[in-house]
């Protein structure tokens, strides 16, 4: 089974579109027989994914650090759950386990975990793909500034490509490599 870690925010955001968008990836993570690895908290998007996909029967393998289990609130009712003791090791943990990644809008966390997941694999200490979805134009301000430090020379063209931007979910999956990729009829 493909597993797909998605990075989310812990808060669901000010517009219902991000929501919907978290619950349409989450379905469709399941349509294609992915497994999904995550933070590990049933708070905003976070919470929305991991319900969304059980909800659809899939797997949800959340990834939490002890000292985080209280203030994210962690989900009690995963597949799997997997408690380290430092965010560092979260981070470890989430990438052994996945085969490719997905970020949905978030904050500081969010945008940590996808820049750990870049810088790692332009060192090429892995080759797991990584998308972005663009919801509503969320990423907009920050695929500008990639493509401004790719145009200043600060990133190269190759790494710059290491991170697929889509606005539309099914394509984005394909993207990062989802085997099947296709909607539930």
């Amino acid at each position: 089974m493909y597993s797909v870690c998605v990075f989310c925010g812990t808060g669901a955001g000010n517009d219902p579109r991000y929501a919907e968008a978290t619950r349409g990836m989450a379905k469709l993570l399941v349509d294609n027989d992915c497994r999904v690895v995550y933070g590990g908290g049933r708070l905003g998007l976070m919470g929305i994914m991991a319900q969304a996909v059980l909800a659809e029967g899939g797997h949800v393998t959340g990834v939490v650090p002890e000292r985080l289990i209280e203030s994210e609130v962690m989900h009690r009712g995963l597949s799997e759950l997997h408690v380290v003791s430092s965010m560092h090791e979260r981070k470890k943990l989430m990438t052994k386990l996945s085969d490719a990644f997905i970020v949905l809008p978030g904050g500081y966390g969010t945008l940590d975990e996808m820049f750990e997941v870049l810088t790692l694999r332009q060192l090429k200490l892995h080759l797991k793909p990584c998308g972005l979805l663009n919801v509503d134009g969320f990423f907009d301000g920050l695929v500008a500034f990639l493509d401004h430090a790719t145009a200043s020379g600060f990133l190269q063209p190759v790494n710059r490509d290491m991170l697929a931007v889509d606005t539309d979910p099914l394509r984005l999956l394909g993207k990062v490599g989802v085997p099947r990729v296709s909607s539930r009829p």
